[in-house]
C-alpha cells in the first residue's frame, strides 16, 4: 500500500513488541533519487534518545525501510 508522507507525519512510532519511541516529525529524502531514507522522530518521554542515532535538534533518526504503516501507528522494525 502506498501513503503519502504528510500522511505518516503526526503518527505513533513504536517498536514491534510495543514500546512506543515516539512521533514522526519529518523526514530525510535522497534527492537523487528522490527515495525516503530515514524518519525524524521527536522521542516519548521514556525514551532515553542517546541509544539512538539522534539529530542536532535531538530528534531520532530511523532508517525508513524498517517501517510499516499499521492504522494508526507506524511500526519500526528494530531487529
Amino acid at each position: 500500500m502506498k501513503k503519502f508522507a504528510t500522511e505518516l507525519r503526526g503518527k505513533t512510532v513504536m517498536t514491534n513488541d510495543g514500546q512506543i519511541l515516539g512521533m514522526i516529525e519529518n523526514f530525510i529524502v535522497d534527492t537523487k533519487n528522490g527515495k525516503l531514507v530515514d524518519v525524524l522522530v521527536i522521542p516519548a518521554e521514556e525514551i532515553e534518545p542517546r541509544l539512538f542515532k539522534t539529530d542536532t535538534q535531538g530528534r531520532i533518526i530511523l532508517p525508513f525501510a524498517g517501517m510499516k504503516a499499521i492504522k494508526d501507528v507506524v511500526v519500526m522494525d528494530m531487529e
